[in-house]
């Protein structure tokens, strides 16, 4: 990390940094609003500038000239597996061990099910105490459908305590939607493995903006979504990754056309693809993937451990500026102290947090909002600036102290929030 004055951060240290950041020309590759701060890369990353072209390439070249042909002149039946391959690389994973379909939620019915029937005899599946909700609820509706299992929830810090023989498979954020508190990977998977277990990731926070290695940490499942920190577009297509050791044992639930062996022989009877294609449901939706697609292009042009470096010194200055220029103003650090502890996010409580961000957003500062009072900031290294944080805070500083928050029209909940 850079070395940095002791006194407190002036706007020209981070112009500084700026000028010597090795990753500040990926930000022209991004569409940005002038004059917005973006820090809500881990709910919705921007458009890639490279997305529009290809998407019109798609739209007027290949569907409009092609039709149908498309799924074979360009290999449209491909691009699940292809875009897999290249997220694969983002996560430390071996060639044929991750395919792009669905949704995160999907995914993650699929591969609980497959979990659950590898595991006979076993009743438990165990997840984090205040995991991401949605999680939580695709582990309950299994268990309703499936019955004979239950659910049994742990802190994070006694996950470990919690495994047992009885446990079938373990669910856990590998970083925190709300604290941004970065989970252990490898020992975690370790613990479900001295048990018997399968570990089951929820990669959503941290693909694409924290490195890992899936295949070294011998993980089992894993799952993500396309849309975060991968750029790919809202509501983008998911990703699974089943280690290679486990695919011919695993089938999951939804036996779709597309996981079959000869999808287009129409056979009777399901029959498995091999490996990680059975995992596959229904038709891609081609568009978005075409968009996630570019995006991941983006992604593997920059140096993983980079991106990861300028995450770190990013969360630094953030946590320092907040505690040099609004000290006093109701703040409180939501996460870890320390940003090698966290993914690439820092999260803050305020008793009024979703109308200060209301707030912030009318100023042209995007973070977002998590209850009960948490203000969440996604530092996305490829395209935020180290002067844009000190923008931010200033901007945080100022809705603080000038309360413009406390107007009844920002306190009032929108659909989205």
């Amino acid at each position: 990390m850079s070395e940095l004055p002791h006194r407190p951060l002036r706007h020209s240290d981070l112009a500084d940094l700026d000028h010597r950041d090795p990753l500040a020309p990926f930000r022209r590759r991004f569409q940005l609003p002038k004059g917005v701060i973006y820090l809500d890369g881990n709910s919705l990353g921007p458009l890639p500038t490279a997305v529009p072209e290809r998407l019109s390439r798609v739209i007027e070249e290949e569907w409009g000239r092609s039709l149908i042909r498309g799924w074979n002149d360009h290999d449209w039946i491909g691009l699940p597996l292809r875009v897999g391959e290249k997220i694969g690389r983002l996560i430390g994973a071996e060639s044929g061990e991750v395919v792009v379909t669905d949704s995160t939620s999907v995914n993650l019915f699929k591969l609980l099910a497959a979990a659950l029937k590898a595991r006979p005899g076993r009743s438990t599946v165990l997840v984090e105490e205040d995991g991401f909700p949605t999680d939580t609820y695709m582990v309950q509706g299994l268990l309703d459908l499936v019955g004979g299992h239950r659910l049994r929830r742990a802190p994070a810090e006694k996950l470990a305590e919690a495994l047992d023989d009885d446990v079938a498979v373990m669910l856990v954020g590998h970083v925190h939607y709300r604290s941004g508190a970065l989970r252990d990977l490898h020992g975690l998977t370790a613990a479900a493995h001295h048990h018997g277990a399968l570990a089951l990731w929820d990669l959503a926070h941290s693909a694409g903006a924290v490195p890992m290695e899936l295949a070294a940490c011998r993980v089992d499942l894993a799952v993500g979504c396309g849309y975060k920190f991968l750029n790919g577009g809202p509501g983008a297509p998911a990703f699974l990754y089943v280690a290679r050791r486990l695919q011919d044992e695993l089938t999951q639930p939804l036996s779709g056309w597309l996981g079959h062996a000869d999808p287009f022989a129409f056979e009777a009877d399901y029959r498995p693809a091999p490996g990680i294609a059975r995992h596959l449901c229904g038709t891609p939706p081609i568009l978005s993937m075409a968009a996630l697609d570019t995006a991941c292009d983006l992604l593997l042009e920059a140096d993983l451990e980079a991106l990861r470096a300028k995450s770190l010194e990013l969360g630094g200055i953030f946590q320092r500026l907040v505690e040099e220029r609004c000290a006093g103003l109701g703040l409180e650090l939501a996460g870890p102290a320390d940003p090698r502890q966290r993914g690439s996010q820092i999260s803050l409580r305020h008793p009024h947090g979703y109308a200060v961000v209301r707030a912030l957003v009318e100023r042209g500062v995007i973070p977002d909002f998590r209850g009960p009072d948490v203000i969440r900031c996604g530092l996305a290294p490829l395209y935020l600036r180290y002067a844009d944080l000190g923008a931010a805070v200033d901007h945080l500083r100022q809705a603080l102290e000038e309360e413009p928050w406390r107007r009844p029209e920002l306190q009032t909940r929108q659909g989205v929030p």
